[in-house]
């Protein structure tokens, strides 16, 4: 009769403890993610911690930034600013259900004084950075832009562009990301 009691009153416990969690929200499990490897800055780099950006079906994340380059080494040249290089290093992610063609050259840098600097195409091509490329679902995609600012400018914001969607085969609005 003892143990009886004992097995009633052990039950009707786990019952009220189970009845007072009830209230509580439970958590969906979390989405399992990749383990993708932390890699050095480059000596002339800061790193951004930026929350990603969306413009149309393209993702973008931007990580590091190095301004004032004076000059830059290619495979076969060195290449001398107008005034300073500045290069970001982006993260694309296409987003959409189906592929786009991304164009690098079409990103833009606004500077503190509100001026609009396209991607400097030689520094590209001397740094063998993509040109356009089919950015598919679910691809990631890592590079460097480069633009030459006037020695004094300060890079504030890139304004990026994802690429035509079947929303917006155009794409003419960018998305501004500002650098701080």
């Amino acid at each position: 009769m003892r143990d009886a009691r004992r097995s009633l009153t052990a039950a009707l416990t786990v019952l009220l403890l189970a009845g007072c969690a009830g209230g509580e929200p439970q958590q969906p499990p979390a989405k399992p993610v990749y383990d993708l490897p932390a890699r050095e800055v480059r000596p002339d780099e800061t790193a951004l911690h930026l929350p990603p950006a969306l413009n149309g079906e393209t993702e973008f994340s931007l990580i590091g930034l190095a301004a004032g380059l004076p000059s830059l080494s290619g495979s076969h040249t060195e290449f001398e600013a107008k005034g300073q290089f500045v290069r970001l290093r982006l993260v694309v992610t296409g987003k959409g259900v189906s592929g786009i063609l991304f164009d690098t050259r079409r990103q833009q840098l606004v500077t503190d004084s509100g001026a609009v600097i396209a991607v400097d195409n030689q520094a590209m091509t001397i740094k063998r950075q993509p040109d356009k490329f089919e950015l598919g679902r679910g691809v990631r995609v890592e590079f460097d832009l480069y633009f030459d600012l006037p020695k004094a400018a300060k890079p504030l914001v890139l304004r990026a562009f994802g690429g035509p969607t079947l929303t917006d085969m155009k794409n003419l609005t960018g998305t501004d990301i500002k650098l701080a």
